[in-house]
């Protein structure tokens, strides 16, 4: 049986007005704490504000937490793509979970192995709101995923080949199957 939570505090950065918009419909009847953005610059700088914000609220006994629960970007945006964001992100706090929303799951899964060290979620686009929603809520999901990256920090290059990459595909995409059914 699944294990869902609700997750209160989301960060969202998506160029697409329309898309933005339906974000925050359905983010709002979630009832969820959320921030958007347009660009990837504008998202680091929402992310380094909470994350500062956070680490003085802790003081020295700052944990692995994160300032949000899920941070959603669209891999394709201005200023910064979304690699460039989840990089920075990931250098600032290595346990942020990130998920990619792309039409292109291949190049953004060898992408985030090759340039991150790291799968992570992806979400193709166009999807409907509901699988998006499940995906954020599936805390067992999630924690697959976790150990799916074990398993990448084993490449020793972390320049995986096609066939690495269709194998990370293939667990990636039986990992969102089984959160969405």
């Amino acid at each position: 049986m699944k294990q869902r939570i609700r997750y209160s505090k989301i960060l969202v950065a998506e160029d697409d007005a329309d898309v933005l918009e339906s974000y925050k419909e359905i983010f709002k009847m979630q009832n969820y704490d959320y921030t958007t953005t347009t660009d990837g610059e504008k998202c680091i700088d929402v992310y380094k504000e909470e994350f500062q914000l956070m680490k003085s609220s802790f003081e020295d006994e700052m944990r692995n937490d994160s300032p949000f629960d899920v941070v959603i970007l669209d891999y394709k945006m201005p200023k910064k793509d979304g690699l460039q964001v989840a990089k920075e992100i990931l250098a600032m706090n290595p346990r942020q979970r990130i998920m990619f929303a792309s039409a292109y799951m291949e190049g953004t899964l060898a992408n985030s192995i090759k340039h991150l060290n790291k799968v992570v979620e992806i979400i193709q686009k166009p999807f409907e709101l509901q699988a998006l929603i499940d995906m954020i809520e599936d805390k067992e999901a999630y924690a697959k995923l976790e150990k799916l990256n074990v398993s990448v920090h084993n490449l020793k290059d972390l320049n995986p080949t096609h066939e690495q990459i269709q194998v990370y595909l293939q667990a990636l995409k039986m990992i969102q199957k089984h959160q969405t059914i």
